[in-house]
Formats: structure tokens, C-alpha cells, sequence
């Protein structure tokens, strides 16, 4: 962590000896947010796999996963903790508002990254728990410490370890994971960066004030309205394939249309309205909708394969 964080909050290892944090304090360490759509996605995962897995080890296996997703979280504010003091999104967060120590975030977060993935290796099988390992360690090393202080392309690139909860889902199941999983890898690697760009063009100052390289503050607005255009077009149709594939049936189609769509509209109105609050309200929309289209094809996909609510379409792909 930077110096600048020294400076900005005075309750740091060196001034106290214990956290006058609360349980819920420990708990917003773990992003719960993220926690629960990874637990959405790797569910997905799980359901979507060829064959079937005992429910016990099931839930266990998804339990280990949202601990891991807590924390790679954990882990994260625990680096972030300077530039989280200093960007007014995250400057009430437990670590640099002074309610947590450092030290307690950083062995927090250690315990639960090894803790999960030995459970999730002793109830699974070995390649869940080393893909399990392999995102809490992209995340926490290749994303949070290496690309996101240092190229605009951060998200793109650390938008990877988002993804990989469906494919250790899989893994969960199958012991592998192969093109069903990948497919799904797919779909949220491509979703993440016109979903955080949204949010990047109304907190670009935040970003600026950070020294977080977000597209928006190095390549400018225009680029970045381009490029969530330019994603969204390649994420809709990718949205659509697990019906074209056979493991989506015929409510997933229309819904990954209907909302594929949607997301295309969205992202034309950020690309077409770029002054005043209405940009800013443009930006929003497209952010916040995005976050139901990713959870409503994963909740469809659940219903359909978890459920036995089905209805079967002529596989096309595969």
C-alpha cells in the first residue's frame, strides 16, 4: 500500500493494537455484493454441467466458493486501502475509515483464501480448489496490484477473474471443465467492461483523484462511450448461445434477446447523450441494468437446468 494512505488515516497499526470494527465491518470486507453474483454464476455453473453432483458436496462446494469470493474481496481493500481513502465511493470502508486495521484485513483475508480452497479441494476434487486458488491469486495479485494502478485496459484484462466462477462450478461437477463453462466465461468477461465503464464515466474524477488509470480519464469519454458500444454488440449475441448450444432453453432465448437488446439501446444512449447530468443519467441506467441482464440469465439458466423448468429448443450449436 502506498504512503498516501499513512497520511490519510491515522488509525493504522502503528496508533492502535485492535479494530473497533463489528461483525459487520468484517462482513462488508468480503463484498457480499460480489459474493452473492459469484455464488450466481458458479451455481450456474453447476447446474449447466453434464451430470450431477451429491447436494451436500454441492452446497459445501458453492459455500468454499463465496469464501473464496470474500476473500479475494477482503484481500483487495486491503491493498486498495489508499486510494479507497481518497475516492468518495469507498472512503467509509472499514480500512480506511479507521474501523479495521491492516493487519486484521490482510490476515483475514489470507485465512479464508486458504481456508476455502482446502475445503473446497477435500469436498470436490483438486482442479475446482487449484482453479479456486488461481482466481483468488488473479484477482488479488495480477488484477488488484499489477494492471488496475497501471493500464487503462484493468478492467478488461482483470475482469477475467469475475469470470471464472462458472467454470469452477463446472469443475465442481465434472471434475473439468469444457466448452459449457467457457461459454459462460464468456459472457461475463465481456459484460464487465461496459458494465464498470458505465460507472467510470460519472466517478472519472474519483478515479483522476486516485490516480486510477480508468479509460475514461486516459483515452476520454469518447473513446470509452465507443468501446462500451463496441463491447455490448459482441455480448448480446454472445448471450444468446447457451440456448443455440442446448443447455439454455426457450425462456433463456427470450430473455437474453429481450435484455441483449436492451443493453444495446443503453449502451447507444451513453454513446449519443454525453453532456450534463442527462450523460451522467445515461451512464447510470446502462450500470444498473446491466447488473439485472447478467442476473437474469444466470437466474433463467438455474431455473431451466436446477429446476427441470426447461423447454427445450433444437440444439443449433455443439
Amino acid at each position: 500500500m502506498s504512503a498516501a494512505f499513512d497520511q490519510i488515516a491515522p488509525h493504522r497499526d502503528g496508533a492502535a493494537t485492535t479494530s473497533t470494527g463489528e461483525a459487520g465491518d468484517f462482513f462488508e470486507l468480503l463484498k457480499p455484493r460480489v459474493m452473492f453474483l459469484v455464488v450466481v454464476t458458479a451455481l450456474g455453473g453447476m447446474v449447466a454441467a453434464p451430470g450431477s453432483v451429491n447436494p451436500v458436496i454441492g452446497f459445501a462446494a458453492l459455500l468454499a466458493i463465496a469464501v473464496g469470493a470474500g476473500a479475494s474481496g477482503c484481500l483487495n481493500m486491503w491493498w486498495d486501502a489508499d486510494i479507497d481513502a481518497v475516492m468518495t465511493r469507498t472512503a467509509n470502508r472499514p480500512i480506511p475509515a479507521g474501523r479495521i486495521l491492516a493487519s486484521e484485513a490482510l490476515a483475514f483475508g489470507l485465512v479464508l483464501s486458504v481456508g476455502s480452497v482446502l475445503v473446497l479441494g477435500l469436498v470436490a476434487n483438486l482442479i475446482s480448489a487449484a482453479m479456486l486458488a488461481f482466481t483468488i491469486f488473479f484477482y488479488v495479485v495480477v488484477y488488484s496490484m499489477w494492471l488496475k494502478r497501471a493500464t487503462p485496459q484493468n478492467i478488461v484484462i482483470g475482469g477475467a477473474a469475475g469470470a471464472f466462477p462458472p467454470m469452477i462450478g463446472e469443475a465442481v461437477v465434472t471434475g473439468d471443465f469444457g466448452l459449457t463453462s467457457i461459454v459462460l466465461f464468456a459472457i461475463i468477461f465481456l459484460w464487465t467492461p461496459p458494465h464498470f465503464w458505465a460507472l467510470a464515466l460519472v466517478k472519472s474524477a474519483d478515479y483522476a483523484r486516485a490516480g486510477i488509470p480508468m479509460l475514461p480519464n486516459v483515452a476520454g469519454p469518447a473513446a470509452t462511450r465507443r468501446q462500451i458500444v463496441a463491447y455490448t454488440f459482441v455480448l448480446a449475441p454472445v448471450g444468446v448461445l447457451p440456448a443455440l448450444m442446448g443447455f439454455g432453453g426457450a425462456v433463456y432465448l427470450a430473455v437474453s434477446v429481450t435484455t441483449g437488446l436492451m443493453m444495446i439501446a443503453l449502451s447507444l444512449r451513453v454513446r449519443k447523450v454525453t453532456e450534463g447530468e442527462a450523460a451522467h443519467k445515461a451512464a447510470y441506467q446502462l450500470f444498473g441494468f446491466s447488473i439485472l441482464y447478467l442476473f437474469l440469465l444466470f437466474a433463467v439458466l438455474l431455473a431451466e437446468n436446477g429446476l427441470g423448468l426447461m423447454w427445450a429448443l433444437p440444439k443449433v450449436l455443439g
